[in-house]
């Protein structure tokens, strides 16, 4: 089993900056494909950052220039580095990795982007 603890969330105001991070722990293989994504409520979970094996990475059109996905895999660690922050920002951020055709998810941290 893997196990993801999400951290970092929080308040902040439009413009501002978070670092969100994931740890990934239990019986992880080799390195896997890593993501965030978001969840607004009342609306399904959607893709916000992926990073491959190979340390390649995919934003969504709304996140690109201002976010930014990135690893320690030494340390089984994940973070998300949000700049220049949007009320449309707010959500409930996931981890998620993948390991033999399995999903794990996080527990979500939540980030609100004030006005």
């Amino acid at each position: 089993q893997v196990q993801l603890v999400e951290s970092g969330g929080g308040l902040v105001q439009a413009g501002g900056s978070l670092r969100l991070s994931c740890a990934a722990s239990g019986s992880i293989f080799g390195l896997n494909i890593m993501g965030w994504y978001r969840q607004h409520p009342g609306k399904q979970r959607e893709l916000v950052a992926v990073i491959n094996p190979d340390g390649t990475t995919n934003y969504a059109d709304s996140v690109k220039g201002r976010f930014t996905i990135s690893r320690d895999s030494a340390k089984n660690m994940m973070y998300l580095q949000m700049d220049s922050l949007r009320p449309e920002d707010t959500a409930a951020y996931y981890c998620n990795l993948w390991q033999r055709l399995t999903a794990y998810w996080g527990q979500g941290t939540q980030v609100t982007v004030s006005s």
